[in-house]
């Protein structure tokens, strides 16, 4: 009689073992539900027109282009990335650029520079400049969303950034001179 009673209580533990197990992955599937709800709600995933997560394009100077012998090619609007942060930032999150826009990253110090495509959703052309404002490097039509270095051939200390094909369609070339003011600057580079 005691091992039928035991065997009885093992049964109904059993039971309420299995039941709560029940109640806790039921409870642990609505949990993750309920989350991933809230995520799309505050998220706005699906939503296409979502523009806080992009970046627009603020003009900050302008910057001109000439040949070797100083024949003016084109004028272009640029932003400027002058310190680390916009450095790092760059041209990333953004949806597009226009074709008379670039951004010029500045750095401290002439030496060799090196770019990449991480999280920029558009191709680009990439022209390193020496401190002279003579472009020593260009790299054509850029692949977005890569990893892949775009070195400079030479030292540089401006690397300016333009939509894809603008150097083949304004005839920009390396040993071409480019002269840039921008309003974030104490001096203009004239």
């Amino acid at each position: 009689m005691a091992q039928k009673k035991r065997k009885k209580k093992q049964e109904e533990t059993q039971l309420q073992k299995k039941s709560l197990k029940s109640l806790i992955m039921k409870a642990g599937i609505a949990t993750v539900a309920v989350l991933t709800a809230i995520f799309f709600i505050f998220n706005k995933c699906g939503d296409e027109n979502n523009d806080m997560q992009y970046y627009k394009f603020k003009k900050e100077g302008e910057l001109t282009f000439t040949d070797s012998t100083q024949n003016l090619k084109i004028k272009i609007n640029i932003e400027i990335a002058e310190d680390e942060y916009e450095r790092q930032l760059g041209l990333m999150n953004r949806q597009s650029m226009e074709e008379m826009q670039g951004m010029l990253f500045i750095f401290p110090e002439e030496r060799y520079q090196s770019f990449w495509m991480l999280n920029t959703l558009f191709s680009l052309d990439m022209l390193f400049i020496n401190k002279q404002n003579k472009i020593v490097t260009i790299h054509k039509n850029t692949t977005p969303l890569s990893q892949q270095s775009y070195p400079s051939s030479k030292p540089s200390i401006y690397v300016l950034e333009v939509v894809a094909g603008f150097t083949d369609r304004h005839n920009i070339k390396e040993g071409d001179v480019i002269y840039w003011m921008g309003s974030k600057l104490q001096k203009p580079n004239l």
